[in-house]
């Protein structure tokens, strides 16, 4: 222990450094935690949908018919806005939603979220990330 406070003593910037940047880390992450971070890998949406989540694609019917998530539902964003009738009765189960790139499925999340469904999720880089990770679509 005498040794930390020596090393402590004779290198101030160092220890400055190092409290500074557990400082950063902490604020980093209790803004996540905050903000209600809602995305998931590819790999934690695999896990998801084996437990029995609802896939929710909320790209256009025209991309949904070129290849989708197994049992995904095309629901389109404007119907989630105003409460669809798909997932109304759905606020216990698991809910992840998907797109082209991540960017819509995000604020589908963030819509369901805010209309009461806590375990709403996005799948990080959408269908793309999905297709980069190898994983298979049907259509």
């Amino acid at each position: 222990m005498n040794d930390l406070i020596q090393f402590a003593n004779h290198h101030p910037l160092m220890l400055g450094a190092l409290v500074a940047s557990g400082i950063v880390v902490l604020f980093y992450e209790l803004r996540l935690r905050a903000s209600g971070v809602t995305h998931v890998s590819a790999a934690d949406a695999v896990r998801l949908i084996n437990r029995g989540a609802l896939v929710i694609d909320v790209r256009k019917p025209t991309d949904f018919e070129t290849g989708h998530i197994v049992n995904a539902r095309n629901v389109d964003l404007d119907k989630i806005q105003r409460g669809d009738e798909t997932i109304a009765k759905k606020k216990d189960k698991i809910l992840l939603a998907v797109c082209d790139n991540g960017g819509l499925s995000g604020k589908a999340a963030g819509l369901l979220r805010k209309a009461g469904y806590p375990n709403a999720f996005s799948l990080r880089g959408g269908i793309v990330g999905w297709r980069a990770d190898n994983l298979p679509l049907v259509k």
